[in-house]
């Protein structure tokens, strides 16, 4: 696309050629004659020629997307104008192959939620005005008129959202469009209808939208997240008490280690969820309301004897927030980073998880049911792969990565406010999404699992040389010389059967009869410490 006109003026004389000047030439070379410089009045025509020329070629780039290709070639096309918004024409899988694993979020973070919780804030702020004895010109309102803004405010419905859109159209201000729309509903209610200038009263857009962002994470956090987590601590406590007592090989760098439980390592994942779901749980949802800076500037220039900042707290605790006294334009966001950083570490210990589980039914621990019409593979028929895992862990990355990005963002601000955070918060529903996806995906995974006792039985019996531990251990306790490096020589590298082990006690000198009839009673399916004890009880900690 060509960007710059070349039909300006030429306002400086070229050389009609650009041969290498040789050292003849440059002897040769004759200035061309001296024309006169153009006008500064010259200078600026062109100038404001080649501003519009490009002001409008650019704009019009901006509006159309260049042709896509493929190696070179022009790719198939397809007229954009027909593509109504579907779960087959979004952009985010969030709202298309996935969208069914996500419904429960769209009423809080869509664009009709976010309008909803907007359209809450305005009438509820509308209300407050009314209990303030010193705004006379805002009495209190009837039963009626408060039942018109208490259904607004928890009724809206998607004709009136679709009507702020088209307002906005015209506005192209978001949160004026809300304040516009509300004002032709109240045409219904001659009361409301006297004070309606008093909607928006002394707010700055932020006062509303950091309110309704709020509201929508503790939405979302108390009806979607936080009890879906639980569905996940809840199953691993399960898995924990139903498998407390399967003995299981544990692996250390990935090699043979000490032996455990399944159960025992259920637990350590259940209870390592629960403390970071907690602290998710446990995490503040801050609001203001205090006016273009924080300082309650034009609320204290119309009614400078309404004590405005005891308002402003009263109002936002009346919505279920808690408090900031001290902000400017925003609500610093930091609660919300806090809230993403539990999350994000909830999120990586359910990889942590996932990958686990993927490893146990790669070494054949687990079994998978098989479902009557689903395909492993489009080549090898056999297949039954670990997709609810893989699907998981790959979500949660998804997820932590938008989370991590706004953590780090959303607290940085110039001065008392600039507008980079706005773009950003349109995005808060997207990681705690791939986070639902990735949680839905685990639950699903672990439904299907089927323990396969065989497998680990093997590996138990072909792995002996784990007693060389307690034997060494034990060889301590009698002051038997060189205890760990016996063992070292015995086992490391070499193939221990349960034969040559029990030799080998045998064969301890110094090591007490009764020592040695002990040592002998240990296997590699009961040498598992307390590991049945701590999956019991492992509800104690949940």
């Amino acid at each position: 696309m060509q960007l710059f006109s070349t039909q300006a003026p030429q306002l400086f004389a070229t050389a009609s050629s650009h041969k290498r000047l040789s050292s003849t030439s440059v002897a040769s070379f004759r200035p061309l004659p001296a024309r006169p410089a153009p006008s500064l009045e010259v200078v600026r025509s062109v100038s404001r020629h080649h501003a519009v020329n490009r002001m409008a070629l650019c704009q019009a780039a901006a509006a159309d997307a260049a042709p896509a290709t493929t190696n070179g070639a022009p790719s198939p096309q397809v007229d954009n104008s027909l593509l109504e918004l579907s779960a087959l024409t979004a952009v985010s899988p969030l709202d298309g192959r996935y969208g069914r694993g996500t419904v429960g979020l769209r009423k809080t973070f869509s664009e009709f939620g976010l309008i909803r919780f907007r359209v809450t804030v305005e009438c509820r702020w509308l209300q407050m005005l009314s209990q303030i004895p010193e705004i006379t010109e805002v009495p209190p309102f009837s039963a009626e008129a408060n039942a018109l803004l208490d259904k607004l405010a928890t009724s809206l419905t998607p004709e009136q959202a679709q009507r702020v859109k088209d307002i906005e159209k015209t506005t192209n201000h978001d949160v004026k469009a809300i304040e516009y729309m509300l004002k032709e509903l109240f045409v219904t209610n001659a009361e409301v209808l006297k004070v309606s200038e008093f909607t928006h009263f002394a707010c700055t857009s932020e006062d509303i939208n950091n309110l309704s962002h709020a509201l929508m994470l503790k939405e979302a956090m108390h009806e979607q997240v936080l009890p879906t987590m639980d569905k996940l601590i809840a199953g691993l406590g399960q898995m924990t008490v139903e498998f407390a007592g399967v003995s299981m090989l544990a692996r250390t760098h990935g090699q043979t280690a000490s032996p455990t439980t399944l159960g025992k390592e259920m637990a350590v994942f259940a209870t390592r969820l629960k403390r970071q779901r907690d602290l998710a749980a446990q995490v503040p949802f801050f609001g203001k309301m205090a006016g273009a800076v924080g300082n309650y500037n034009a609320h204290l220039s119309a009614y400078p004897e309404v004590d405005w900042q005891q308002v402003a707290h009263k109002f936002v605790e009346s919505l279920g927030l808690t408090f900031n006294p001290y902000v400017t334009q925003i609500e610093p966001h930091d609660y919300i980073a806090e809230l993403y950083h539990a999350v994000i570490r909830f999120n990586n210990i359910l990889i942590d998880f996932d990958r686990d589980v993927w490893g146990y039914i790669s070494l054949g621990y687990f079994k998978q049911k098989t479902i009557a019409g689903e395909v492993g593979s489009s080549t090898m028929p056999h297949k039954v792969n670990p997709i609810d895992f893989e699907n998981s862990e790959g979500n949660l990355g998804m997820a932590n990565a938008t989370m991590d990005h706004m953590c780090n963002k959303l607290p940085i601000s110039r001065w008392q406010r600039d507008l980079t955070d706005s773009t950003v918060l349109r995005n808060l529903g997207v990681g705690l999404g791939h986070s639902m996806l990735a949680y839905a995906a685990t639950l699903k995974g672990m439904s299907k699992l089927q323990l396969n006792s065989a497998i680990l039985d093997r590996d138990l019996n072909n792995s002996w040389e784990v007693l060389a531990e307690p034997i060494q251990t034990v060889m301590r306790r009698y002051a038997v010389p060189n205890p760990y490096e016996q063992l070292k020589a015995f086992t490391r590298g070499q193939q221990v059967t349960q034969q040559s082990m029990m030799e080998f006690v045998d064969g301890i000198e110094g090591l007490p009869a009764h020592a040695k009839e002990d040592l002998k009673k240990l296997t590699p399916s009961n040498y598992i410490g307390n590991a049945v004890q701590q999956a019991q009880s492992v509800q104690n900690f949940l």
